[in-house]
C-alpha cells in the first residue's frame, strides 16, 4: 500500500527519517511553530544524535519562543554541559524558571529544579530558603511528590533568616507527599502522629501511614525487581 514503510529496507527508513527532519525544520523555522521546533530537537537528539545542533535549536525554542519544554532540556543540557554548551548550574537554573513559568508538559518537574538549585544554593549563590519554599509549593500543587515531601522538611528544619519551624505544616505536606505515594513522606507523618508533632497523638492514624509507607516500599522493590529481569 502507497505511503507504508518496509522498516526492514534500510534505505527506505533511512529516507523516511530524513524527510521528517526536513518536515520538522520547515515547522520550527518557516511555519514558526513552537512544537515543531521540539519534535526538530527531540529528531536531533534521538535519531541524529547531533547534541549540538539540538542545542542550538533548543535555544532557539526556548529564547525566542519561549517553549517551556525546550527550556526544561536546556536547562538539563546546562547541568551536564551536554552538546557542547556551559556546564552552569546558575544558567541551568534560569533555564527550569522560564520553563516553570511557561507551563507545559515539563513545567512541574522545572519547578522542583528550581526549588532544589535554590535549597542548596549551589546556583544562586547561598541558599535561599523562600525561593526554594515558592517553587516546591508550585511543583506540589501540581501533584510532585518529592517537592511536597522537600517542604514538609523546611518546616521541620526552618532556618535562622525568618523560615521558622512549622510542624502543622511539615505534617500537611508530608501528608500530601504520601497521598501522591511518597514512601518518605507517609513514614514522617506516621512518626508525627505517633508523637504529635504538629497535631494531637493518633496511634491509629499513625499505624496506617506506617502500613502504607511499607507498602509503598515493597511495590518499589518489585518494581525495581521486574526492570532488573
Amino acid at each position: 500500500m502507497a505511503g507504508l514503510i518496509n522498516f526492514e529496507d534500510e534505505n527506505e527508513v533511512k529516507q523516511f527519517l530524513d524527510n521528517l527532519g526536513v518536515e520538522y525544520s520547515f515547522q520550527c523555522y518557516k511555519e514558526n511553530d513552537p512544537e515543531g521546533c521540539q519534535r526538530l530537537a527531540d529528531y536531533l537528539e534521538g535519531v541524529k544524535k547531533n547534541y549540538e545542533s539540538t542545542v542550538k535549536v533548543l535555544k532557539h525554542n526556548c529564547e525566542t519562543n519561549g517553549f517551556g519544554e525546550s527550556c526544561y532540556k536546556l536547562g538539563a543540557y546546562h547541568i551536564t554541559g551536554k552538546g557542547g554548551v556551559t556546564q552552569c548550574l546558575k544558567s541551568a537554573y534560569s533555564c527550569f524558571v522560564r520553563s516553570c513559568a511557561a507551563g507545559g508538559k515539563k513545567s512541574i518537574d522545572a519547578c522542583h529544579n528550581v526549588g532544589l538549585l535554590a535549597h542548596d544554593g549551589r546556583a544562586v549563590g547561598e541558599p535561599d530558603l523562600a525561593g526554594a519554599r515558592q517553587y516546591y509549593e508550585k511543583a506540589c500543587a501540581g501533584g510532585f511528590a518529592p517537592s511536597c515531601f522537600n517542604l514538609s522538611a523546611l518546616f521541620i528544619e526552618g532556618n535562622s533568616k525568618g523560615l521558622k519551624p512549622d510542624m502543622t505544616q511539615a505534617l500537611k505536606f508530608a501528608t500530601r507527599a504520601c497521598e501522591l505515594g511518597h514512601v518518605w513522606g507517609c513514614a514522617n507523618a506516621s512518626r508525627m502522629y505517633k508523637l504529635g508533632d504538629g497535631t494531637e497523638k493518633d496511634e491509629k492514624k499513625a499505624e496506617e501511614l506506617k502500613n502504607r509507607a511499607m507498602e509503598l516500599h515493597a511495590f518499589e522493590k518489585e518494581r525495581q525487581l521486574k526492570f532488573g529481569e
